[in-house]
C-alpha cells in the first residue's frame, strides 16, 4: 500500500475576442465552480476538512502541512469556508442522524476543549455506529454549594 501526492495544476482561460464586424468585444466565461482566480481541488479539501474536523488541529497548526505539500499557505478564511460548505451539505443528513441516536442504548458524554481563553466543552452522542459531535459555547456555570 502507498499513497500518492501529486500536485497538479491545471490552467484555464477565459479570452477576450473582438467581433471582426461590429467590433464588439466577447469575454469567454468560467465553468460554475471556478469562482475565483485559483481554485483548489477536492483532495486539498478533503485533506484539510480531515485534520480540521477529524483531528481537531487548529487552523493554523493546518497551514503548515498544507504549505509543505503544494507549496503555498491557504488562508484561515478559506478553510473556514470549506468547513461552513460541509456544515451546510451535512444539515439534512444530521437531521436524520439526531433522529437515529433517540433509541434506548445511547451514550453521552462531553470533551474539553481551550479555546480563546476558556473551557469549552464539544458534545458527543452515540449510538451503535454513529457518532454525532456538537459545539456549544459554554454558559456562564455557577459553582456548586
Amino acid at each position: 500500500m502507498d499513497i500518492v501526492f501529486q500536485k497538479v495544476v491545471l490552467h484555464i482561460d477565459a479570452e477576450i475576442k473582438e467581433c471582426p464586424v461590429c467590433h464588439g468585444k466577447n469575454k469567454g466565461i468560467f465553468l460554475a465552480d471556478m469562482q475565483g482566480a485559483l481554485q483548489y481541488g477536492a483532495g486539498i479539501k478533503a485533506y484539510l476538512l480531515s485534520l480540521l474536523v477529524v483531528q481537531m488541529i487548529s487552523l493554523s497548526r493546518v497551514q503548515q502541512p498544507i504549505k509543505a505539500l503544494i507549496g503555498m499557505v491557504i488562508s484561515e478564511t478559506t478553510m473556514l469556508k470549506y468547513v461552513l460548505q460541509l456544515h451546510r451539505a451535512l444539515e439534512v443528513w444530521e437531521s436524520r442522524a439526531s433522529q437515529l441516536l433517540l433509541q434506548p442504548a445511547m451514550h453521552v458524554d462531553e470533551i474539553s476543549l481551550w479555546l480563546e481563553m476558556e473551557n469549552r466543552w464539544i458534545h458527543v452522542y452515540s449510538a451503535g455506529e454513529m457518532t454525532l459531535k456538537f459545539f456549544i459555547r459554554s454558559v456562564a456555570r455557577r459553582p456548586l454549594r
